[in-house]
């Protein structure tokens, strides 16, 4: 995207001032969102976002700015006002680091593997699809008053360089589609919905059946706006496969960010005694129970979180966060390695070109055990069945959360009973690890867009079903 050049001349300028290392991230990005409400086309957005960002580090801090002007001019003026800010944080003199630049032939270059590339789809494709999901969910049962039909693709092509060296280059591209129902008695309303993402083109959407993507949707919907209000207590909880990871996701997986833990903001990253402050090493350490191992990885091809190169040009891999319940690994970006004396774990993230990378979570999930879902809830006397599972709230530091149950069923004598609505889950995501007693073989996915520091990234949840023998269920008194 840009002459190696002005490459050169961006970051040397950019480091006159005694920075340790200058990098430029850059992106052209096309994006597509159609969404269709009760049949209707309600919206059809195709836009574009180009812009690039220069982040100067010295010793753990940085100078980050941006631009959507790429001219020569005003990217050496961007280059030297961040050389001033830099100067003006750092105390006394401080040496020039020479810039290192690679011939265009050791180049780094990804791509995705597009089947159907996003410009070769016409909109009527598109609608067509949302019409089937959306017809399949209205016709479902009458109770269903109102459907939303959502397709987005995302081709973002990028640019990254530094002082070190570095010269990647990638495109990405990511599709997908989603059904939303909404059913209704009276003024009570319940929604359900199915949202299936994948990287890749417009195959992912041939390749999904959007009927049963409808019909999915639907039949949370309406059985939860017949359901009686769950009652409150504490009891063991079985939370479904799939998307069902976003409590680890939330809970736990945040705890275990270079973001959170370098600043001992993390009860994973934190002196359990409260006598050292700031970042305290606990890998090593037992935090739940033998039965959970979870991975972190962003090398999976074709998932929702995967990515060719991170967004400071370095390569995911597969991290094991926990192993037979011990902490193995955290999450870490180049600027939360240098504060906890760790190497980058391929997980710097960025939602764009405005954003600053931090650490980030790729396709996070617990890894299949033994037992069946039928095993697991015959081994249930009495407790709830989080089927699908909502949005929440998380506290990284306390590990403290709040969940919605998008779907759930009371169990009694080991057996699904009648169906619940307005259960939510409260607790901490420690506890929950040490408290995971049973772990299913019915490993699935379930993609989400994470909203952090470093913006809304696409990140995969996932996980079998899993129980917790003893948590606490919020409810009706």
């Amino acid at each position: 995207m840009l002459d190696k050049q002005l490459v050169y001349d961006v970051l040397t300028a950019a480091l006159a001032t005694g920075g340790d290392l200058a990098e430029i991230f850059m992106e052209n990005t096309a994006s597509d969102n159609i969404n269709l409400t009760n049949g209707q086309v309600e919206k059809a957005i195709w836009g574009i976002e180009y812009g690039l960002g220069l982040r100067v580090i010295f010793g753990t801090n940085c100078v980050y700015a941006y631009t959507n002007n790429t001219s020569r001019e005003s990217l050496l003026q961007l280059a030297k006002d961040s050389a001033a800010a830099v100067k003006a944080q750092i105390k006394g003199d401080a040496p020039h680091n020479s810039v290192i630049m690679l011939d265009k032939t050791e180049r780094l270059k990804f791509a995705d593997k597009v089947i159907i590339p996003p410009e070769k789809v016409g909109k009527k494709a598109i609608v067509e699809a949302l019409h089937i999901g959306a017809n399949a969910a209205k016709e479902y049962d009458p109770l269903v008053t109102q459907t939303t039909g959502t397709y987005a693709h995302r081709d973002q092509n990028v640019f990254i360089a530094n002082s070190n060296g570095l010269w990647a280059e990638d495109r990405r591209v990511s599709t997908r589609v989603s059904i939303t129902a909404v059913a209704s008695i009276g003024n009570e309303k319940q929604t359900g919905s199915e949202g299936p993402g994948a990287k890749g083109g417009f195959e992912n959407i041939e390749n999904t059946d959007m009927k049963q993507l409808g019909v999915n949707a639907a039949i949370t919907a309406v059985t939860m706006i017949k359901a009686q209000q769950c009652q409150g207590g504490t009891m063991p909880v079985i939370i479904g496969n799939g998307f069902g990871g976003v409590l680890f996701h939330e809970a736990c997986g945040h705890s275990l960010e270079a973001t959170s833990v370098a600043k001992g903001a993390s009860e994973f990253g934190a002196d359990p005694t409260g006598k050292q402050p700031g970042f305290y090493n606990r890998i090593g350490e037992q935090i739940a129970d033998p039965c959970v191992n979870a991975i972190d990885d962003g090398t999976l091809e074709g998932e929702w979180g995967s990515l060719n190169i991170d967004d400071e040009g370095g390569k995911p891999r597969r991290n094991v966060l926990i192993e037979n319940g011990v902490l193995k690994s955290y999450l870490v970006d180049y600027l939360g390695g240098l504060k906890m004396n760790m190497p980058s774990t391929g997980s710097g993230r960025r939602q764009n070109y405005k954003y600053a990378p931090t650490s980030r979570m790729n396709n996070t999930y617990i890894l299949p055990g033994e037992h069946s879902l039928d095993d697991i809830i015959a081994n249930t006397e009495k407790g709830l069945f989080a089927k699908k599972m909502g949005g929440g709230s998380v506290n990284p530091a306390t590990g403290e959360f709040n969940f919605s149950v998008r779907e759930g069923y009371m169990i009694e004598n080991g057996k699904i009973t009648e169906p619940v609505r307005g259960a939510t889950l409260i607790g901490k995501g420690g506890q929950v690890l040490k408290n995971i007693d049973m772990v299913g073989n019915d490993f699935d996915y379930g993609p989400g867009i994470c909203g952090s520091q470093s913006g809304g990234v696409p990140t995969n949840c996932g996980q079998p079903a899993v129980r917790v023998k003893e948590m606490i269920v919020g409810g009706a008194k």
